[in-house]
Order: C-alpha cells, then sequence, then structure tokens
C-alpha cells in the first residue's frame, strides 16, 4: 500500500485551532480551515478542510470539503474532495468522498463509498 504523502499542515496558516485541552459539545460550522486537537460531541459542518490531530477524539458526523484524521472518530464522514486517514487514525463509522487516501496502519471500522457528488451535494450512484 502506499503511503500517504501529504505536507504537515502549518497551524499558523490555519484561522482556528481547537486545543487539546478543550472539550467542545455542540454544532460547529465553519467556512474556513479548521484543526481540532482536544474532544469534540456533536456535528461538524466545514465549506473548507478539517484536520484532527493525533490527539483529538471526535464523535460527530462530518461534512466537509477534505478531512484528514490522524486521530480517533466515531461518527460517519462525508467530504466533497477527499478524505485522508493517517496511520494514527481510528475511524468508527461510513466515510464517503470521490478520492480516499489510506495510510498503512489506519483503522477503518465501516464502509467507504467513492463517488462523485453532483452539483445538488448528492454523491453520484
Amino acid at each position: 500500500m502506499t503511503e500517504v504523502q501529504i505536507s504537515a499542515i502549518d497551524e499558523e496558516q490555519l484561522d482556528t485551532v481547537i486545543a487539546s485541552d478543550v472539550e467542545f459539545e455542540g454544532t460547529i460550522t465553519m467556512k474556513k480551515p479548521l484543526m481540532i486537537k482536544g474532544r469534540i460531541k456533536g456535528s461538524l459542518s466545514s465549506e473548507s478542510e478539517l484536520y484532527i490531530d493525533e490527539g483529538a477524539r471526535i464523535e460527530a458526523d462530518i461534512q466537509a470539503l477534505v478531512v484528514s484524521v490522524k486521530g480517533g472518530v466515531q461518527g460517519n464522514i462525508v467530504a466533497r474532495e477527499r478524505i485522508d486517514l493517517f496511520s494514527t487514525s481510528v475511524v468508527v463509522g461510513d466515510i464517503a468522498a470521490p478520492k480516499v487516501t489510506m495510510e498503512t496502519g489506519c483503522r477503518l471500522n465501516g464502509t467507504c463509498r467513492m463517488a462523485p457528488f453532483d452539483d445538488d451535494g448528492s454523491q453520484v450512484v
């Protein structure tokens, strides 16, 4: 299996980073990239990129442009462009995106659906 070749994310270039000592329950909706290092429970929706750091724990359904996972996610993930699962990631839920990269060692307990999206936001069968 090919290793995921993605550049490291520079936190200084992100508008928002949820720190490792933050626990949040509720709905997060954003337009700009976000990195999560803490714990989130609820739902996440983004028009941009979502980065889930190695120590992060997410219990939420996620919708974003790109989702990059190094931590743990319990919930379904839908990305309009790409999902990246790194070797440290653990995902319990279904994932859907036109492109999915999975690094050796990642764990996915769910289904993977790879298809493009229509203009209305629904995935093509």
